[in-house]
C-alpha cells in the first residue's frame, strides 16, 4: 500500500536551465504520484520528458494525467512524453478548467500542429483517451485512488486536486491567486487535514504587490492556508524563474521559521506518505 510523491518539475512560467538553479531545479510543473501500481501525473510541464524516460525504463504501461490548466509551462512537455508514442501504453488525460469552450484533446492537438510543432498528436501510438470534467466533480481512478477537484482563481481557469489513497491525501493547488484579506474557501475545503499541500508560492508578499491579477500566490499566503487547513506538510511550488537557489533557500528558511513543517519543492525529491 505504498503512496509517494516525486517532483519532476517545480518551476513556473518558463524553464530555467542555469547553474544558479540546479539545487531546486529548472523544469516546469510535473509531479508523479505512485499509489501502489497506479501512476498519476500532475501537469505536463518540461519535467514530463524525464518522467517518461523513467516509465520506459520501469516498463510502466498505464498512467493518468491530471492537468491544472493549459498554459504553456504546464503542457509543453506533453509532446515529449515518450510512452505516449508506444503501442500498448494506456494514457488518460483529464482537465476541468475549459468550461465547455473547447476540450482538452483540441488544446493539446493544437499545440502539436504546424507551424508550432512538426509531429501531430495522431502520431502518438498509445491508447490515448481524453476526458473533460466540471470543477467540483469527484471521481475514482484505478486502485481505489480518489480525486476531488475545485476551481482555482487563475486567468483562463485552473483546477485544484485532492488525491486520496487509503487514509492519506495530497492536495495540489497551483496557479491560483489568493483572495486578499481572506482565505479561499475552495482551497481550504480541498486541503483540510491533507497530509501534503503543494501550493503555488511563486511570489513573496513584496513581489506580489506589483503583480496583482497575474494569477499566482505567495509563500506567506501558503503558510496561512496550511495552518488554517491543518495540513501535515506544506510544499512551496511553482518557483519564480528569477528565484535562484540562494533566494529559494532564504524563502524556505523564512517559511520554516513560521511553519516548521514546510519544504520548498526540489526536482528529483520524493515524499513518502505510506511505505
Amino acid at each position: 500500500m505504498g503512496f509517494s510523491v516525486t517532483f519532476w518539475g517545480v518551476r513556473g512560467t518558463i524553464p530555467c536551465p542555469m547553474a544558479s538553479h540546479m539545487q531546486f531545479g529548472g523544469n516546469t510543473s510535473c509531479i508523479e504520484l505512485r499509489a501502489d501500481g497506479t501512476r498519476i501525473i500532475l501537469d505536463a510541464g518540461t519535467g514530463l520528458r524525464l518522467l517518461g524516460r523513467r516509465f520506459q525504463v520501469e516498463g510502466i504501461q498505464k498512467a493518468t494525467l491530471l492537468l491544472s490548466h493549459t498554459h504553456l509551462d504546464h503542457i509543453s512537455g506533453f509532446p515529449f512524453f515518450g510512452p505516449a508514442f508506444q503501442p500498448g501504453f494506456r494514457f488518460l488525460v483529464m482537465a476541468g478548467h475549459l468550461d465547455g469552450h473547447t476540450n482538452i484533446r483540441s488544446v493539446l492537438a493544437r499545440q502539436m500542429e504546424r507551424p508550432l510543432f512538426p509531429v501531430p498528436l495522431q502520431t502518438m501510438g498509445c491508447n490515448l483517451d481524453f476526458h473533460d470534467f466540471d470543477p467540483g466533480e469527484s471521481f475514482t481512478l484505478d486502485g481505489g485512488v480518489t480525486v476531488r477537484t475545485t476551481r482555482l482563481n487563475h486567468p483562463d481557469g485552473a483546477t485544484g486536486y485532492r488525491i486520496g489513497f487509503g487514509e492519506h491525501s495530497v492536495a495540489y493547488v497551483t496557479d491560483t491567486e489568493h483572495c486578499q484579506g481572506r482565505l479561499d474557501a475552495n482551497i481550504l475545503g480541498l486541503a483540510e487535514r491533507a497530509n501534503v499541500l503543494i501550493y503555488d508560492t511563486t511570489y513573496t508578499d513584496e513581489e506580489y504587490a506589483g503583480r496583482v491579477g497575474w494569477g499566482h500566490s505567495t509563500w506567506q499566503e501558503g503558510v496561512k492556508l496550511a495552518r488554517a487547513a491543518r495540513v501535515d506538510r506544506l510544499v512551496l511550488f511553482h518557483h519564480e524563474p528569477d528565484h535562484d537557489d540562494l533566494i529559494m533557500r532564504r524563502i524556505e528558511a523564512e517559511a520554516q521559521a513560521i511553519l516548521p513543517a514546510t519544504v520548498a519543492a526540489r526536482e528529483g525529491a520524493t515524499l513518502v506518505l505510506k511505505p
